[in-house]
């Protein structure tokens, strides 16, 4: 079950561009936890997504660090 949903996850992940993903990484450094509207002016910045998208891809960059600080992911 575990490998379907991280299936799923790899596919959604993969309609992102390097190029989003970089002004994506851009973006997240410039607009900290504490800017007003923070995943709306990400998305902006991306440009092609939406705030939920980029919620949602922060999530999965967030589960992938813990997974390779657990040692989980080598």
């Amino acid at each position: 079950m575990a490998s379907s949903s991280m299936s799923s996850s790899r596919t959604s992940e993969s309609s992102w561009t390097s190029r989003q993903n970089k002004l994506f990484e851009e973006a997240l450094a410039r607009y900290d936890e504490a800017t007003p509207d923070r995943w709306q002016k990400v998305a902006e910045a991306v440009g092609d997504k939406s705030t939920e998208e980029v919620k949602r891809h922060y999530e999965l960059l967030i589960k992938d660090i813990n997974r390779i600080e657990s040692g989980r992911v080598p």
